[in-house]
């Protein structure tokens, strides 16, 4: 059955694709254990639950505060050479506590390991999403894109789940090496990719800053692309952060019990996969409006939580948002590769990573002052209506529906004359 996809001109032919996609998994699996291993160190240092929050916190606002620096990076760099170097500092920075006694640890200590292993988050993401298109042909764009996205969102729940079995059977510092280990092997297999020559121009470039700023002219330019980016940001502040900190809060509430925060969430991901696989395999004309439209099915998961009379009404609602974000594991990505000439994506998808990442955690601490004010009902089904209509306004932009612009492909001089 898996044969075919090792025959030649298939997805997984392509060496330079297996070894960034193996890659990839071990570098995720070590970046979520590795938060796992800290939290004890922490506490066993004698730092409260306040502390242990936001060292985790640094290291998100670190990697979006230098996201714009690591989509300069990854366009004038390799972006094998910037994935290695991530990978490289990473174990770097992963090791350091092993040379420190866990009893006497600063929490300033670990807060600078935490924040400059988010610095190596904002060079990595950025190179990793522009790679693509130098090491597949356009056809297997796709299915090289969702594949790799399940393959990290399933990294991503293993992670912590190898970290807890290395803490319990060995400690800590047994975690943090084998974190390490991980980030090593990522970055050694990544010297078997062949990107081709270098993508940058050196014709046009000027300042790093006039770079980040050219970045954003990008973003701009391709009106489609800026207007997904500015729902996704004001959807995952205001809607998912919402639903990430009160999912937990209602489930072990009114059912007793953590199981059906992890399974819900579970399921969701399940959902995730079975529909960005629904979407390669089929034939879309508009990219845009199924993602869009099917976006819409997430309402599914603040609904069922402001009348959660119903564990498996709950299983049942995740499971159909988790198809939500499908489309976007299928499309996205593989339309900017598509769009967005290759000397530039490492800027957009750093753009992309600070309108992912960026407003969020704002939305997760406004959640308890929101339900304070409003209600925690009225929040949730306020938030499912919010989450609606920037969708409906979102599908009036031009471009948005096909994700393609009809403009010619971004260059300075077209920006000038535009």
């Amino acid at each position: 059955m898996l044969k075919k996809y090792f025959e030649p001109g298939a997805l997984f032919s392509f060496p330079a694709y297996r070894a960034l996609l193996l890659s990839g998994i071990l570098t995720v699996i070590a970046m979520s254990a590795f938060p796992i291993a800290l939290a004890v160190t922490v506490l066993e240092a004698g730092g409260s639950a306040t502390t242990l929050g936001i060292i985790l916190a640094v290291r998100v606002f670190s990697g979006v505060l230098f996201a714009p620096a690591g989509g300069v990076w990854a366009d004038r760099l390799p972006r094998r050479t910037i994935l290695i170097l991530a990978d490289g500092f990473r174990a770097i920075m992963g090791s350091i506590v092993v040379f420190i006694d866990p009893k006497n640890i600063s929490m300033w200590v670990l807060g600078g390991i935490v924040l400059l292993m988010g610095i190596s988050d904002a060079f990595g993401g950025p190179a990793a999403g522009a790679i693509m298109p130098s090491i597949l042909p356009d056809r297997l764009l796709p299915t090289g894109n969702v594949v790799r996205g399940i393959s990290l969102k399933g990294s991503t729940i293993a992670g912590p789940g190898i970290a807890g079995a290395i803490v319990v059977s060995l400690g800590t510092h047994a975690t943090y090496v084998a974190t390490s280990i991980f980030f090593l092997i990522g970055a050694a297999l990544l010297f078997r990719i062949n990107e081709g020559a270098k993508v940058a121009s050196d014709d046009h470039r000027t300042t790093f800053f006039e770079e980040i700023r050219e970045g954003l002219r990008v973003v701009w330019y391709y009106k489609w692309i800026a207007a997904m980016i500015v729902m996704a940001s004001l959807q995952l502040m205001l809607v998912i952060g919402v639903e990430n900190v009160l999912l937990p809060v209602i489930t072990k509430r009114d059912f007793g019990t953590a199981s059906v925060f992890a399974t819900a969430a579970a399921l969701f991901s399940a959902g995730g996969a079975i529909s960005a696989v629904i979407c390669i395999k089929s034939k879309v004309k508009n990219p845009g409006f199924v993602s869009v439209v099917v976006w819409g099915l997430f309402i599914l998961a603040p609904l069922v939580l402001a009348f959660p009379n119903s564990k498996t009404l709950i299983f049942v609602a995740y499971l159909i948002a988790g198809f939500s974000v499908g489309p976007w594991e299928a499309f996205w990505s593989t339309q900017v590769q598509r769009e967005v000439p290759a000397e530039y994506q490492g800027r957009v998808f750093a753009i992309d990573y600070m309108g992912s990442l960026g407003l969020m955690p704002i939305g997760m601490a406004l959640a308890g002052p929101l339900v304070n004010i409003f209600g925690e009902r009225q929040l949730l089904i306020g938030v499912a209506a919010f989450h609606l209509l920037i969708c409906a306004v979102v599908l009036l932009v031009p471009g948005v529906k096909e994700m393609k612009s009809s403009r010619p492909p971004y260059a300075p001089q077209t920006a000038i004359s535009s």
